[in-house]
């Protein structure tokens, strides 16, 4: 029982079957190995189906209980530890049913006489059998084929066999030698003695197959090496008490039977015979498969050189003792095995296999052997078939879209090189160009009337920070890094605080201008350039104070996100504090807000010394693209939220540029006759 447990068990691993259902017959033997069985399917992660008994004396109502068990269940294969009798009533059931699509596994049963029922064929097909070696023994088949009626005529089992494995009639167990049309009838003919066992094939007559006949040799040849070592015992050399020997005439059973536990010969055949420590004879199966070759025939899994032969192969418990193992081994493969269909070995698995990708789910209620196959999540991976759980990627790494294998995810930042960056690189450098471009105009026609009117001075000095304001924005391209992220914000925020300041600056001047009622008065000492510069120093220097507090507690550092895109890495600036980066804007907006009041009050003032409308509508153009870069930059993410800001600065620096400079270039260097003494009071720039 235990060897042949191990046996089903190896062939159960070697398919790679996990899914099977057991039926035993209700005796000591078979409810024992069922068991056996049933705790090893467990030791190896496979599981039972059910697990069904055939009651002795089974009612109909059962076995038609256990049919529709099998076939109800999606277990391929089926064990059944019973007798042929138990087995015949199953498999009547099922023929009836025409099931055939099931692999069983016959243990005691596997060339029993239900296989001689032509009606039961195509349910045994692909029958795989758990049978004890055939051997030679010497003289054994000539002595078969020898057997003849009349030679012993007392023997009363030779006449029937005779008229079966012939097909003949005996008349009056008297041996006729009739011609060939005398006594015959229409399905049968006489008996003449005369026929030859030689001609019979090897499965009506299988003189090479007496599997039990061969155990009955090596027990008889055990039983004599026994009582040839109990014979040859000498006096004070016995194994007995007292060192005595048993009496070879009047010896008791249990002194041959300790002889017997110490036998170890080699038979004809060259297999080593001897017993283990419980008793048991190290065991040697060979695995049969009957194959059903047409209606008429089926194919006889015996022990035979001919090419229908399928000894699939052998389950060697020797490997046991010489290997210091605890499990038998297949061996010895000898052809294939044909379960069900041509050469298709089946599968017996409530689930199928989990390909690489996915991993198994467990079904509630269900054995650990029934599972749903779910693909890994984003992120993880499953390298191996069947894998119970998902591996997960690596920080800076993703899965692949097969979920096989972790890919380096991309690394992402507005760079020079990428097509938006190369783009905002050159605005950035084409309008730094502008400003410039009108400072050196502006140089060139220095004592002109339109330059003279307009606080030059201030005018150099907002042109220069317009330059570095768009230039500023060069900043924000590129890989973030510390350095970068700790300037960029700043050097934006402190630039355009300056080019503000130096905007209410002028606006201021011209508003203390048109407020002097008599000259020398104590309002026109207002109007030097000390007041601008101190506007433009204390105005710069508030920003400059937000700046320094924000770095002092927080910081501004390049960050690696790795959260905003499941299989992208934005490198970008940590602001460190984002109340800080308002609080920054918002000065801004409030040194705006400030000069656009101031230009809005004066801008009815006579015309000659009048830009205040243009400024108004510079700082406009200002706060508007501040109020709209808020919730642009509040739903922007990874490179494009620098686009955006860049964005910011160049529209508005731009806005102010243009409404307050491209006026005063339009007169000098279109409309010349315009830039005179004469002409200035008549004319608006």
């Amino acid at each position: 029982m235990y060897f042949q447990t191990f046996a089903i068990m190896e062939l159960i691993r070697y398919f790679g079957w996990t899914w099977v259902g057991i039926i035993y017959a209700d005796n000591d033997f078979n409810v024992q190995a069922s068991q056996h069985l049933k705790s090893e399917l467990l030791r190896a992660h496979a599981c039972v189906a059910f697990f069904e008994i055939i009651p002795a004396n089974a009612q109909n109502s059962r076995i038609i209980f256990l049919v529709e068990t099998i076939v109800d269940s999606s277990a391929a294969v089926i064990i059944i530890f019973a007798y042929a009798q138990e087995v015949t009533l199953i498999m009547e059931e099922m023929a009836v049913r025409n099931i055939n699509e099931k692999v069983w596994l016959a243990t005691s049963w596997s060339e029993d006489s239900l296989f001689s029922y032509k009606k039961l064929w195509k349910i045994l097909d692909g029958v795989i059998g758990f049978a004890q070696p055939a051997g030679s023994m010497p003289g054994f088949k000539d002595f078969l084929y020898s057997i003849h009626p009349l030679k012993y005529p007392e023997f009363i089992y030779i006449k029937p066999f005779w008229a079966t494995v012939f097909s003949c009639l005996w008349v009056d167990n008297v041996t006729t030698e009739n011609t060939e049309n005398e006594g015959r009838t229409a399905k049968s003919r006489f008996c003449t003695g005369k026929e030859k066992l030689e001609t019979l094939e090897e499965s009506v007559f299988p003189v090479n197959n007496f599997r039990n006949t061969y155990a009955m040799f090596n027990a008889v040849y055990s039983l004599a090496y026994a009582l040839q070592n109990l014979q040859s015992c000498q006096p004070r050399e016995g194994p007995f008490s007292n060192r005595t020997c048993a009496d070879r005439k009047h010896f008791v059973s249990w002194q041959l039977l300790h002889y017997i536990k110490k036998v170890k010969f080699k038979n004809g055949n060259g297999q080593e015979v001897y017993f283990d420590e419980n008793g048991d004879i190290p065991a040697l199966y060979e695995i049969t498969n009957w194959q059903l070759i047409s209606e008429d025939s089926l194919r006889f899994p015996i022990r035979t050189a001919k090419v229908h032969l399928c000894k699939y192969g052998n389950i060697d418990t020797y490997s046991v003792n010489s290997k210091n193992t605890d499990r038998p081994e297949v061996q010895n493969l000898k052809c294939q095995i044909v379960i069900v269909g041509p050469s298709v070995t089946p599968k017996s698995e409530c689930s199928s296999r989990c390909i690489p990708g996915y991993r198994k789910a467990p079904i509630q209620g269900m054995p650990l052997c029934c599972y749903d196959c779910v693909p890994c999540s984003d992120g993880e991976i499953a390298n191996q078939t069947d894998a119970t759980d998902c591996t997960k990627c690596p920080e800076d790494s993703w899965s692949n879209e097969q979920r096989l294998i972790c890919v380096l995810k991309q690394v992402e930042f507005l760079s020079f090189k990428h097509p938006l960056g190369m783009v905002l690189a050159a605005f950035s450098i084409v309008f730094a160009i502008i400003p410039a471009s009108i400072l050196w105009i502006f140089i060139k026609y220095r004592d002109t009337p339109i330059v003279k009117a307009n606080n030059r001075n201030l005018s150099y000095f907002l042109l220069v920070a317009l330059i570095l304001c768009f230039l500023s924005s060069l900043i924000f391209i590129g890989k973030p890094n510390n350095t970068s992220c700790l300037l960029r914000q700043s050097v934006f925020g402190i630039i355009f605080s300056v080019c503000i300041s130096s905007i209410l600056a002028k606006t201021v001047i011209v508003f203390i201008a048109f407020s002097v009622r008599r000259p020398g008065g104590y309002q026109q000492k207002w109007l030097g350039t000390k007041t601008s510069v101190f506007i433009g120093l204390c105005c710069t220097a508030l920003q400059v104070m937000i700046c320094a507090v924000w770095f002092a507690l927080f910081s501004p550092f390049q960050e690696k996100n790795m959260n905003l895109y499941k299989d992208k890495i934005i490198i970008e600036c940590n602001e460190g504090s984002v109340m800080m980066f308002y609080c920054m804007l918002t000065y801004l907006g409030i040194l705006a807000s400030v000069c656009f009041i101031v230009a809005f009050l004066v801008r009815k003032l006579p015309d000659r010394y009048n830009e205040a409308k243009f400024i108004t509508f510079s700082m406009l153009i200002f706060i508007s693209v501040w109020l709209t870069f808020i919730p642009a930059y509040l739903s922007t993410k990874g490179k494009y939220l620098v686009a955006v800001e860049i964005f910011a600065i160049l529209s508005s620096g731009f806005g102010l540029l243009s409404c307050i400079f491209f006026p005063k270039i339009y007169i000098i260097v279109l409309r010349p006759e315009l830039n005179t003494k004469e002409s200035a009071t008549q004319s608006s720039y």
